[in-house]
């Protein structure tokens, strides 16, 4: 049986897949969940008993440091995921995205210097590379944050970087380009074009149509982590890492293959108000993964067809569209 390992953010998409894929690995797993006055512990509530019986549900908040530190402290892996990560609502309250995403990361950070965990991995974003100057983009790119959340990423990036070298904390940062899959919040891409198809609407809105996008299917991202999480520490500690499939489509080419794979005819319309800033829009992302499967051997293993078929057969399915109304903190 694996060691015990720690999460932060296991109540949300990407966090939730990954104690999952954890479990089935062997670990047992202490998630920590943001408290909340509903009783909820996000998509934990919808995870199978089987899997469930191996949590333990840790009720807490990464801006707290006495919460991160008693979650940290018995761990032998910590999987650093909560934050805030919808873009558009940054430009409205970018001090909730400091509090969160940088001083929660330092709360972490810290703990794991105080108790002496072994590793950390942090979970940064391909954001942090604004549009492409070359594609694909390697880790070596330049950082350029065009958005306040972005921003925030950039801070929390550079400070588990400066722990590294200042405290010598085993840390390694995973960089997932775009994720997909059940249980993503509506308001990304993919689901909302999905579940305005579910609706019957013959005309979908969105932001705009032509940025591309490197999208993975979740449970790859869930395996990129838990690859760097338990590779030899010698070809894993100090590095970020990208992870993505090396492959891209624009936003309009995507919706009209989900479109095709769901039998729906609808036209597509761009929303002003969905549209970034000026200057804001990453227009391109396209990932370079080679880092990663070199020193971890992770590759992605589903396609985006096959992912987004599997996709919309979960939104389609009335269970699990009732889970995603009642769950409160989908991310």
């Amino acid at each position: 049986m694996a060691g015990l390992v720690a999460v932060t953010g296991a109540e949300g998409f990407i966090g939730s897949h990954l104690v999952e894929t954890l479990v089935r690995r062997g670990h047992r797993v202490r998630a920590m969940v943001q408290y909340n006055s509903f009783a909820s512990w996000g998509w934990l509530d919808r995870l199978d008993a089987e899997v469930m019986s191996h949590v333990e549900v840790f009720p807490g908040d990464v801006r707290d440091p006495a919460s991160v530190l008693e979650l940290v402290e018995p761990a032998s892996v910590v999987y650093h995921l909560a934050a805030l990560i919808a873009i558009p609502y940054s430009y409205q309250a970018p001090r909730s995205y400091l509090d969160t995403n940088v001083m929660g990361t330092m709360n972490v950070l810290e703990a794991v210097r105080a108790t002496g965990t072994p590793r950390l991995v942090h979970t940064s974003t391909s954001e942090t590379y604004g549009s492409a100057r070359t594609v694909p983009i390697g880790e070596d790119h330049p950082l350029q944050a065009q958005s306040p959340y972005a921003a925030t990423k950039v801070a929390a990036d550079k400070l588990v970087e400066s722990y590294h070298l200042s405290y010598g904390v085993p840390a390694v940062t995973l960089r997932p380009f775009n994720t997909f899959g059940p249980r993503q919040s509506a308001r990304a891409v993919i689901p909302t074009i999905i579940s305005q198809l579910v609706a019957g609407a013959r005309q979908i809105t969105l932001g705009s149509l032509a940025p591309t996008r490197d999208f993975t299917y979740v449970t790859d991202t869930a395996e990129a982590f838990v690859s760097v999480g338990t590779a030899p520490a010698s070809a894993v500690i100090g590095e970020v890492f990208n992870a993505g499939t090396g492959t891209e489509v624009s936003i309009g080419r995507l919706a009209a293959d989900i479109m095709r794979l769901m039998d729906a005819d609808a036209s597509i319309r761009e929303d002003p108000q969905r549209l970034r800033p000026k200057d804001s829009e990453v227009l391109r992302l396209v990932c370079d993964a080679g880092s990663l499967r070199a020193r971890t051997g992770w590759r992605p293993r589903t396609d985006r067809e096959d992912g987004l078929r599997r996709t919309i057969e979960w939104f389609r399915n009335p269970v699990n569209q009732a889970g995603y109304r009642q769950t409160h903190y989908n991310r």
